[in-house]
């Protein structure tokens, strides 16, 4: 065994250095002759609800970009090449992007540890967005059933993933114009436009009782505070544990 010790660590260097390969050079995934942004610049311009576009870093785009693997053909990849992420209705739904001082995570960087655990890696999942209250968005990759591509809600008040039926551009055509009110409902409370308008892309509002519980059912009943979105995606893993549900149960 320790004869074959080297001759695995290098198999193993190989393997990781083939791995690395195969991640298409940032060049290849910019496309410049048929660029998404046209097209997600159009939806935004038409938009019902309010969009802001948050400023891009094009060093941090690039590399953001290179680590998703993904084209800006596509609506994704054009939002992480051109912006730094975009808030929806006064910052309520925060789509992941390449980063900004008011959205800080790019789409890779937050993904890592969660749903791969090196880039290029194929994702079982992938989070893209996440709103105020506590709830993350992401496209299916496989974990949670046969509708790869399609999205993913946890919800906040079940802690279940629940199927969306939305492809990624349309979920931004929801955002963009959907009855978030109404999508909403159980989980704005009176004025939250005013607080969460000044809320931190990297923070999201933590509930107590739990929103899940009898006790927590009424949003204007519970009290809320800030905390890091990591700290709140951590939470609600360990939760979902505890009270044993499972991914392909949701």
């Amino acid at each position: 065994m320790q004869k074959l010790l080297p001759f695995l660590i290098l198999t193993l260097s190989t393997l990781t250095s083939l791995a690395q390969n195969k991640m298409r050079p940032v060049e290849e995934l910019i496309n410049n002759t048929e660029p998404g942004w046209v097209f997600v610049q159009r939806w935004i311009d038409s938009a019902k609800n309010k969009v802001e576009i948050l400023s891009v870093d094009t060093s941090k785009a690039k590399d953001a970009l290179f680590k998703t693997q993904v084209t800006t053909r596509s609506p994704m990849g054009a939002i992480i090449h051109s912006t730094g992420g975009l808030l929806i209705d006064n910052g309520w739904i925060r789509i992941l992007g390449s980063g900004n001082i008011k959205l800080g995570r790019t789409l890779p960087d937050w993904n890592k540890g969660k749903s791969f655990k090196e880039f290029g890696e194929r994702p079982a999942f992938l989070l893209v967005a996440d709103d105020a209250a506590g709830g993350f968005f992401a496209v299916n990759g496989g974990q949670f059933g046969n509708d790869a591509g399609k999205l993913y809600y946890l919800a906040p008040d079940n802690l279940e993933w629940e199927a969306l039926d939305l492809t990624y551009t349309e979920f931004l055509q929801f955002c963009f114009n959907g009855d978030l009110d109404d999508f909403y409902n159980s989980l704005r409370w009176t004025n939250w436009k005013e607080e969460v308008s000044k809320l931190d892309g990297n923070m999201v509002y933590n509930f107590y009782p739990f929103l899940w519980t009898k006790e927590g059912k009424d949003i204007n009943k519970v009290s809320r505070k800030a905390i890091p979105v990591e700290e709140q995606y951590s939470f609600e893993m360990d939760m979902r544990k505890q009270l044993g549900l499972t991914i392909n149960g949701h």
